[in-house]
């Protein structure tokens, strides 16, 4: 236990993962951060982009949250993400049509739209797109 922490990844829908890992690198808001055993205590907020959590074994699991929080202990790590999911079920068209009906929206200049919410939105989609084309260099390795 000494040498490993345990990982918690969850959404507001479901349990996304739970297991030990040797280190965890995640999208906080001022920056990625990694997080190995005997970590300070930390609480912070992370943005959309990718999770990505270190086994014993050495094998990598990817994850995607669209923002959220993480909370560290020396030997726990909890993500309540606002939605959250294997990097492997991310579905790309999808990605690539919400970027484009985020765009749509910032580019209408009628008082009827929410430029928070789709700036939100276009953030967003634009991580999911970034992460997909990350885990596609990683299998050409």
């Amino acid at each position: 236990m000494e040498n490993t922490i345990k990982v918690d990844i969850v959404s507001a829908e479901a349990d996304i993962w739970s297991g030990v890992a040797k280190m965890l690198f995640a999208p906080a808001a001022m920056g990625e951060i990694g997080v190995a055993p005997r970590h300070a205590p930390l609480l912070t907020r992370l943005k959309a982009g990718e999770v990505r959590v270190q086994q014993e074994s050495g094998e990598e699991l990817y994850f995607y949250v669209s923002g959220g929080i993480i909370e560290v202990q020396p030997y726990l790590v909890t993500i309540l993400a606002d939605t959250a999911s294997r990097a492997k079920d991310l579905d790309e068209a999808a990605a690539l049509e919400a970027k484009q009906r985020a765009e749509a929206a910032l580019a209408d200049k009628s008082d009827a739209i929410d430029y928070a919410k789709a700036q939100a939105e276009l953030i967003e989609a634009v991580a999911r797109l970034q992460m997909i084309e990350n885990l596609r260099k990683r299998a050409k390795r």
